[in-house]
């Protein structure tokens, strides 16, 4: 895949930037679920010289909505009661006392949060660099670029008819249930909808934003690992990662593992496989305008031209629903209702005990 017109001068223009400061920036890998976040972050990971942290920090989409205001002590000590016995800390290699006095005594916001977290594991391991993979994090990229004013965002994008089918089959993306008889147009609106958020931040960013196609990074490793490698001012040597593989290259994070038919061992254009014509045609019409911004050419050579009705309210609905549900659990009361069993914690809390 090419990069839409215009953005391949945008991102070769940071390329050039003196090298240093960039070459130890914290790198974000972020995009659609589904779409290789976890394949690109693994892919750097292997390549050595950043920190190890195999999971999602999950900082801003839900420890920085979550627990409140972090500037204040009592929510930084409730949030440290929750995450000290999450999966996330575990995951971390750390101990308790290499974590916890840093968070409660300097961290004010989900930003000091992440800096901690991953600077701590840096330091831990000997290297001086780190990158950080939580997908939704993409709807907070203004946020990200300001708390982190140096970062590097990678957007993996791949095709939102593959995303769709896979977001699908594992039931992320929910329709409504008198659209249960269209359920892949919901999860593919959602492509469309956070694609062209971040797309929209990416342009705002400029010379520090580079998109990366999925199909890319499986089909032209060699080539896509250069370009990233320059954009990052990172060695991503192709056969150094072959030998150090880990997480996701090794084994593989499909939707579609197990199902019998071996369908993941191709996960490009999967969609050709496992949807009807009529599907397609449905799915195209909703996003076959992104699709092609983003250089997916359509399996019709203008897509199909009328929507149903139905087809129509849910172009219209669904894309305003997510944007009530981000502004909801961003800026009001129920932000505290996120779903804290993304922290995989293994046990409710001990009640506290007055002496």
């Amino acid at each position: 895949m090419n990069p839409a017109p215009g953005l391949l001068e945008k991102q070769q223009a940071g390329q050039g930037r003196t090298p240093g400061a960039r070459s130890k920036a914290p790198v974000f890998v972020l995009g659609c679920g589904r779409s290789g976040t976890k394949l690109l972050y693994h892919t750097l990971l292997s390549a050595g010289g950043f920190a190890v942290y195999h999971a999602e920090s999950n900082a801003f989409n839900l420890i920085g909505l979550r627990f409140g205001n972090l500037a204040r002590r009592q929510n930084r000590r409730n949030f440290l009661d929750h995450w000290l016995r999450s999966k996330l800390f575990y995951r971390s290699g750390l101990s308790r006392e290499e974590i916890e006095p840093k968070i409660l005594e300097e961290c004010r916001n989900a930003g000091d949060f992440l800096r901690i977290l991953m600077e701590t594991i840096a330091r831990k391991q000997g290297v001086e660099r780190w990158a950080e993979c939580t997908p939704l994090h993409l709807l907070y990229l203004p946020l990200i670029k300001k708390l982190f004013p140096d970062a590097l965002i990678l957007h993996i994008i791949r095709d939102g008819r593959d995303v769709a089918v896979s977001l699908d089959r594992i039931g992320w993306i929910k329709p409504f249930s008198w659209d249960r008889k269209r359920k892949l147009l919901a999860p593919a609106i959602f492509w469309k909808w956070i694609v062209r958020k971040g797309r929209r931040y990416g342009r705002a960013i400029g010379d520090d934003y580079l998109e990366v196609y999925y199909e890319d990074v499986v089909e032209k490793p060699r080539e896509t690992l250069a370009r990233i490698g320059t954009f990052i001012d990172h060695d991503l040597d192709y056969d150094r990662i072959q030998q150090n593989a880990q997480g996701s290259m090794v084994d593989p994070n499909s939707s579609f593992r197990g199902d019998g038919q071996e369908k993941e061992s191709n996960p490009v254009g999967r969609w050709k496989t496992v949807l009807s014509a009529e599907v397609v045609a449905e799915v195209e019409s909703l996003i076959g305008d992104e699709l092609q911004e983003t250089g997916y050419a359509l399996a019709g050579s203008a897509g199909r031209k009328h929507h149903s009705f139905p087809e129509r309210l849910m172009g219209f609905l669904y894309p305003i629903y997510f944007d009530v549900k981000l502004w909801l659990k961003t800026y009001t009361p129920l932000a505290k209702t996120a779903d804290i069993g993304r922290l995989g914690i293994s046990e409710p809390p001990k009640p506290e005990t007055s002496s």
